[in-house]
């Protein structure tokens, strides 16, 4: 009845020390120090992209709350007697390359009627002019008595246009003490090559009052601007045209001279940009915008961003940058977080430090470049103009 004796048990292999027995093992003490000097570092890491991320912010807030309307908004308005002739400057440009009887480009219930299509004295084609220039058009308006020789814009599947934008470099052009762009300037002397004879008859005919109009779109702006440069320089061979009756209208105009020529010529150059245009904004050569025109939105993205980090005092050093010519109209009709169009003005002044510097990111940067939309808002800007005067006592 007495109890049994337990089984036997085999006895327990001992236990390996442990990690934290080990010597080679890392104390607690040693990781809490070494996490200690960690904290610094990371400290630093988290306030650098604070930083970072707030100047991100704050840049893309200044950016996509920039619109076009800042660029003049000291400026004082236009009178309508210097602005009056746009509307017609745009469709003698758009005649160019349309059918006057059936027009294609300006809506049919509109039409040409600013312009009479007995008084278009000769009108090229791609196949007169080569891979020289644009194509143009020589109008005489009788009843203003003004003789008007017109370029149109670029044709993006012509590869001869892009050509002529190519054939630049910056400082590559010196000209009447400033630069000016190589192509174009080419292009104009091609132009006045061929048409100086047929100009200078014509004034003959309209009389010592005749006026000479050049005008031009986008690329053919450039060509005109520096086509009245050559004129006014060279007035002799116009029969001594006094400098008075010689205008040129640039319509979306590309940067072709350089500052100092720019504010010389005001007098007779007179540049149209509407609201939020890219051409005259656009810091670069033109040769690179047109050349990635197709990836146009990140083009002027990545310029945004660069310009940001530079100072303005530093790009107005450089005499060889190229700005747009002449006095400047810029025509305004939307405001700050608004689409819709309000009813268009137009403000003018001659800026001397610099002209439109800050590219405008919205969804009508591309489409205020376009000749329908300025001949339409430079229309209505008069009539609205004319409104207001009507009702003033």
């Amino acid at each position: 009845g007495g109890r049994r004796p337990p089984p036997h048990r085999p006895a327990r292999a001992a236990a390996p020390p442990s990690r934290a027995s080990s010597p080679s093992a890392p104390s607690s003490e040693a990781k809490r120090r070494r996490a200690a000097g960690r904290r610094p570092a990371m400290s630093v890491s988290c306030g650098l992209e604070c930083v970072l991320c707030v100047g991100c912010v704050r840049w893309m807030w200044k950016r996509l709350t920039y619109i076009g309307a800042y660029d003049s908004e000291t400026w004082p308005p236009a009178s309508p007697d210097d602005f009056e002739p746009v509307p017609r400057i745009c469709q003698i440009i758009m005649a160019v390359s349309d059918d006057l009887d059936n027009p294609k480009l300006m809506p049919a219930t509109r039409g040409y009627t600013q312009i009479d299509g007995a008084g278009v004295h000769k009108r090229t084609t791609y196949d007169e002019v080569g891979t020289a220039c644009p194509p143009y058009i020589v109008y005489v308006d009788r009843r203003r008595n003004e003789v008007v020789l017109a370029v149109r814009g670029l044709n993006l599947v012509r590869n001869a246009d892009y050509k002529v934008l190519m054939d630049n470099k910056l400082g590559m052009q010196m000209f009447d003490g400033g630069y000016v762009h190589h192509g174009l300037l080419k292009a104009a002397q091609f132009i006045l090559e061929r048409e100086t004879e047929t100009l200078r008859e014509l004034l003959r005919q309209q009389g010592p009052d005749c006026k000479l109009i050049f005008a031009g779109h986008s690329l053919g702006s450039g060509i005109a601007a520096l086509m009245t440069v050559l004129v006014v320089n060279n007035r002799k061979a116009f029969g001594n045209i006094p400098r008075s009756h010689i205008r040129c209208y640039a319509l979306a105009p590309a940067r072709c001279m350089s500052l100092n020529l720019a504010v010389k010529y005001a007098d007779v150059i007179y540049s149209i940009v509407l609201q939020d245009d890219f051409l005259p904004r656009t810091p670069t050569p033109l040769e690179y915008i047109f050349g990635s025109i197709f990836c146009l939105p990140c083009l002027l993205f990545l310029f945004c961003l660069r310009d940001t980090f530079k100072q303005d005092k530093k790009k107005f050093k450089d005499p060889r940058r190229l700005y747009a010519p002449g006095r400047m109209y810029h025509i305004v009709e939307r405001k700050f977080c608004s689409c819709a169009r309000y009813p268009p003005e137009v403000r003018t002044a001659i800026p001397v430090e610099g002209r439109f510097e800050h590219i405008v990111l919205s969804c009508s940067t591309t489409a205020d470049h376009g000749i329908i939309w300025i001949e339409r808002e430079s229309a209505l800007a008069l009539e609205v103009r004319a409104l207001v005067t009507a009702c003033e006592p």
